[in-house]
């Protein structure tokens, strides 16, 4: 017999489609609605029209948001026909990237490397072209580990150039555009803060993409979903500490709020699944403590919807988040009112052996003490225990319904079948278990149940990013050392110098390493004669290239020089010239060892340790640079030892 295809799946799946499409045909109208919009915001200098315009992006934008959501919802949501309805997942929100537009530094990094370093800037096309490369693969990560640390990479490249390309006083003039991640209105800014900020934000979005994406009905998916979103958190959070005077909204300390305590409260919500996964033991102190776990949950729920719905975020907020944040404080009410019933209705009565541990756990359980006998009375009393779950399950059905209104008050998340499903198989729930203990000869008025203490067994941790976790080289590294060769130094022209070697050396003495330094001169000496000075840097020795040389191979060089002498390459920094170098040197050797750090740390060419990172990663507008000169880092080899050549 021939088998024929479950018809019933059959079109499930042809509705899926016919929906895809749909939500498809709607992106590519709103998006071309978003591009006239954003011309004519670009066009005009009238401010109202350009006030009117922003709102009705932010509309569009928004809109999109929200069909991309329905999009990513119905193509996670192909297996919820075979799933039951015990094990469905609710949805969680995630973000949407910032969207950026390309970049050109060909001509405007060239141009520095010429002005700035004396270098010719065509032989550094590779390098710029690989920085580019860098940027336009991190505009589209993927959505894993990979994308990641794509992003990181990036992002700790950035650091690079900033100490190469950035001079504190002038800017490289080139903008960095970005788009709200929310309303899709664009930004740009030529601080490289912004652009480092809207790489961590892009951080932060993947991971709650990453969370949102994974399969919670099991432990590993759930223990995944709870770090990437504890990671996601951190990243808000590390952004909102760092950076401040953000151009767009999604970057504010408001939004970022927000956003901080929304992915806490996902946080959160994943430990109550976990807690109803690994608790499946049907016992009296177990639904309490599930009951406090689901307080907890609509506590943080609560806390996010306030945040929303104050004056700087509302309007901004899309509605079906706002909403979907609302639903869920009710739901977990109502769940925690279900779970305590549970406890009281379906759990034996406590017996003497067991009274001083449960007696224990129910002091501390209800916000306020519930009317009626004693505690020890109520535990040991059925009829008791009912009056009490009764009132319990009367509080988790008005709160069921509650949420059932608030959901049906939003179009989109009307449309979202699963967390329709997900309220509605609790408050069937609810009721037919209000059912089964309603007795018909039930005179008393059911009382008011106090809330449930919020309580749970597994705070919710805010991760910050570990930028050292990936190891990135500074792709300028020809330039020569960081701890000269950067924006914020400036040199005279280098000069090449001729040395003949007396019966006394050359007549200097040399320390340190890449690049070696000429500590002192002989009044006198050959190497005064030929003009060289105290504080001298050597930066080639007969035509070979001695940025990076380690003290011993430029001691070496020197050495093999025979009668004809040798020709010496140097650079002396601005502001170090003068009979006051000898005080400077001083003051530099005492600067201590913050400075040192990162001194080796760019000698070493890569980011190492998380704890020297941190301190090289700072780019926020918030930090307290040192105001003192940085020309001095690079006496840094006190240990050194000096010796005559």
């Amino acid at each position: 017999s021939q088998q024929g295809c479950d018809p019933f799946a059959q079109t499930q799946r042809s509705k899926l489609q016919h929906r895809r499409a749909r939500i498809n045909q709607q992106i590519n109208k709103e998006m071309r609605m978003r591009a006239g919009a954003e011309n004519l915001f670009r066009a005009t200098s009238n401010h109202k029209v350009k006030e009117t315009v922003a709102l009705e992006l932010s509309y569009v934008n928004s809109n999109l948001q929200l069909l991309k959501e329905e999009l990513e919802e119905l193509n996670s949501s192909v297996d919820v026909y075979q799933n039951d309805s015990e094990s469905i997942s609710v949805p969680m929100i995630p973000l949407g990237l910032k969207e950026t537009k390309e970049l050109d530094l060909l001509v405007p990094l060239k141009d520095l490397i010429s002005e700035h370093y004396g270098e010719e800037g065509i032989l550094f096309e590779k390098e710029i072209k690989e920085f580019m490369e860098l940027r336009q693969a991190m505009r589209t990560p993927s959505r894993n580990e990979a994308g990641l640390e794509l992003l990181m990479e990036y992002y700790n490249q950035l650091y690079f150039l900033d100490s190469r390309f950035f001079p504190p006083t002038k800017s490289l003039g080139v903008f960095f555009h970005w788009y709200d991640s929310l309303t899709g209105v664009p930004s740009h800014q030529r601080a490289l803060a912004f652009e480092k900020g809207s790489v961590l934000f892009n951080i932060g979005a993947l991971h709650t993409q990453i969370g949102a994406r994974q399969d919670r009905a099991s432990l590993p998916g759930l223990n995944q979903a709870i770090d990437a979103f504890q990671k996601a958190a951190g990243a808000f959070n590390y952004l909102k500490e760092n950076f401040s005077n953000a151009p767009s909204l999604d970057m504010s300390a408001a939004s970022l709020n927000m956003l901080v305590r929304l992915m806490v409260a996902q946080v959160q919500e994943c430990v109550f699944e976990k807690m109803t996964l690994l608790r499946s033991q049907r016992d009296f102190l177990t639904q309490l403590q599930l009951a406090q776990e689901a307080a907890r949950v609509e506590d943080v729920y609560s806390l996010v919807h306030q945040t929303m719905t104050q004056a700087h975020v509302k309007d901004y907020v899309p509605f079906s988040w706002t909403t979907m944040v609302h639903v869920k404080s009710e739901h977990f009410k109502a769940l925690s009112h279900y779970f305590a019933a549970i406890a009281l209705c379906d759990c034996p009565v406590t017996s003497d052996a067991e009274l001083p541990e449960q007696e224990k756990a129910f002091i501390q359980f209800h916000v306020t003490m519930p009317e009626g006998p004693s505690l020890r009375v109520l535990l040991q009393d059925p009829e008791e225990r009912r009056k009490l779950g009764k009132a319990h399950l009367k509080k988790a059905i008005m709160k069921h319904e509650e949420a059932m209104r608030i959901h049906g008050l939003c179009k989109i998340l009307r449309k979202m079948d699963i967390l329709q499903e997900v309220l509605s198989f609790a408050h069937k729930r609810s009721l037919s278990k209000y059912s089964e203990i309603d007795h018909e000869e039930d005179f008393f008025e059911t009382g008011d149940a106090p809330d449930i203490h919020p309580k749970t067994h597994q705070k919710p941790e805010i991760k910050p990013p570990n930028f050292s976790q990936v190891k990135v080289t500074d792709l300028f590294h020809r330039l020569g050392p960081l701890s000269v060769f950067s924006a914020k130094n400036k040199w005279y022209p280098a000069r090449r110098v001729h040395l003949m070697r007396g019966e006394n050396g050359f007549g200097f003495t040399l320390r340190g390493d890449s690049p070696v330094l000429i500590a002192g001169v002989i009044p006198g000496g050959c190497a005064a004669e030929a003009g060289l000075k105290e504080g001298d840097y050597i930066i080639s020795v007969n035509g070979k290239d001695c940025k990076w040389s380690k003290h011993a191979e430029v001691v070496q060089l020197l050495k093999s020089t025979g009668e004809e002498g040798v020709e010496i390459g140097v650079i002396t920094l601005q502001g170090t010239e003068g009979p006051k170098a000898a005080d400077k040197k001083a003051a530099a050797m005492s600067l201590g060892s913050g400075m040192l750090k990162s001194n080796k740390e760019n000698s070493r060419k890569s980011l190492m340790n998380s704890k020297s990172a941190s301190t090289l990663l700072v780019w926020n507008k918030k930090s307290k640079r040192s105001k003192k000169s940085t020309y001095s880092i690079p006496f840094t080899a006190v240990g050194d030892n000096e010796a005559m050549y």
